[in-house]
């Protein structure tokens, strides 16, 4: 009998197996020509198509250990979210907006729930009565919501001057948003002309070391003196110095680019941008308009002036009245409970509500007041001189930056001339010395000047970017090729 139950209980298992796996396999089935059903025009994709996808993927991707390709662009989004200086000053504003939202809102009413028991000593007489007479009863139990709302001037005036204040320093972390450009063209592209100064340096040793072969192979020709070739020997080794420099000097204009930009210190990175790009000045009158428009230092200058304002008449507020309103709904009796009993042992409701309405009316207080809207005063007197100040260098930077710009982009063009001017006269002079028409200080003097010529050329190209960002200081707007 005990075999047959067994028997039964397996066959009945097996059965619900069967059923459980065949609504697993049918919801699969169904699921699955659903979905395709949702994508019927999508062709399976084709072994060949696959593989062209796959190599074009590996062709966009950055190989392993390959340098990351950084423009300027590149480099001012890291800047943005790396640099520690700028990232203050945008904390401040943040906390300046939110210190504006706390202001406000202790203008709007505020609702709090309280709940309390007192418990009170009893009179002798061994009545209900209590001892202190501003409780009103033994025990006493208080469970109200509390609308409060507090009408007052100096609330709203110290609003106005949070708001204000949350605007200028807004403001200042867009000088600093442009501040930081500066610094990252004058750190990208001092990195760019460091490159080209190697490479300049790595020249003038190959023309000093080739020198130096050449007057060694005329002296043995009996063709120059030894004073020759002694001269082209302290040329060469005073342009293995000048190598070894510019090898420190890109190391440290890089370290310097990496220590503003990545916040791991990554220095496995190249220059994207070209250094002598063609980057137009903007005319004149667009570039003013630009800069009388909307300057941040401007604005930040104006905003702390009516911030000031608004501090002054919160101040003179201390001698007007504040009103406060409150309303109270809920429990305040001897039960703690919604309903309760009266003396006579009928049901009574403990719900209940009440309001109160009071007035505060300065008297005295030592002349704090007068005292603080005298300071107020001073603040904002000082707001309005700072204010026309910046007013005054605006028109004073607008002019003085165009024209360093100006000047720098005009005196690009002479000193790119000078430098092909220089390879070109080392060349001459270094031919004509092997043919004898030329002396040892000409051709020293050739490799002097195309070595100054060619880092004169790369910091006039320098001093031009970096014009050009100063420009953006004014106007917000960054010139890129």
């Amino acid at each position: 009998m005990q075999k047959g139950n067994q028997h039964i209980e397996g066959k009945n298992l097996h059965r619900k197996l069967h059923f459980w796996l065949t609504v697993l396999l049918g919801g699969a089935v169904l699921t699955s020509e659903v979905c395709a059903g949702q994508q019927p025009d999508a062709p399976a994709p084709q072994p060949a198509v696959v593989a062209k996808q796959a190599q074009a993927a590996a062709a966009t991707a950055p190989a392993p250990g390959a340098p990351v390709r950084l423009t300027l662009q590149d480099a001012l989004a890291l800047a943005r979210k790396n640099e520690p200086t700028y990232q203050s000053v945008v904390t401040a504003a943040g906390v300046a907006g939110e210190t504006r939202a706390q202001t406000r809102d202790t203008l709007l009413p505020s609702v709090n729930f309280n709940t309390s028991v007192i418990y009170t000593q009893s009179s002798h007489n061994g009545t209900n009565g209590v001892i202190f007479i501003a409780n009103n009863a033994v025990h006493e139990y208080i469970s109200q919501g509390n609308v409060h709302q507090q009408l007052d001037l100096a609330s709203w005036e110290t609003y106005r001057s949070a708001a204000a204040l949350a605007s200028a320093a807004k403001a200042r972390a867009e000088v600093a948003a442009r501040g930081l450009v500066v610094t990252v063209v004058m750190n990208y592209f001092a990195a760019a002309a460091a490159e080209k100064k190697l490479e300049s340096a790595a020249r003038t040793a190959d023309a000093g070391e080739k020198f130096l072969q050449l007057t060694l192979a005329l002296e043995k020709g009996g063709e120059v003196a030894h004073s020759d070739v002694i001269k082209a020997d302290l040329q060469a080794q005073d342009r293995r110095r000048q190598l070894q420099e510019a090898k420190l000097g890109l190391l440290n204009a890089r370290l310097d680019l990496a220590v503003l930009l990545f916040s791991d210190f990554n220095d496995h990175f190249e220059i994207g941008d070209d250094l002598h790009g063609n980057v137009a000045l903007p005319p004149q009158p667009e570039f003013e308009a630009q800069a009388a428009q909307g300057n941040p230092e401007i604005r930040a200058a104006l905003a702390a002036t009516q911030a000031a304002a608004h501090e002054v008449s919160a101040a003179r507020a201390g001698y007007l009245p504040t009103i406060s309103l409150d309303y109270f709904y809920g429990i305040d009796a001897p039960q703690y409970a919604v309903n309760g009993f009266a003396l006579d042992k009928s049901k009574v409701s403990n719900l209940g509500s009440s309001a109160i309405a009071s007035l505060s009316l300065p008297i005295w207080n030592w002349g704090a007041t007068q005292s603080r809207v005298r300071s107020a005063e001073l603040q904002r007197d000082q707001a309005k001189r700072e204010l026309s100040f910046a007013q005054r260098k605006l028109l004073a930077e607008m002019r003085s930056l165009y024209s360093e710009a100006e000047t720098a982009l005009n005196e690009l063009a002479g000193l790119q001339r000078s430098a092909e001017l220089s390879e070109e006269s080392l060349r001459l002079t270094t031919m004509r010395y092997q043919g004898g028409e030329a002396t040892v200080l000409e051709v020293v003097d050739a490799q002097t000047t195309f070595a100054q010529a060619s880092a004169a050329y790369q910091d006039g190209a320098v001093r031009y970017r970096v014009a050009l960002a100063n420009l953006q200081t004014l106007t917000g707007v960054l010139t890129t090729p």
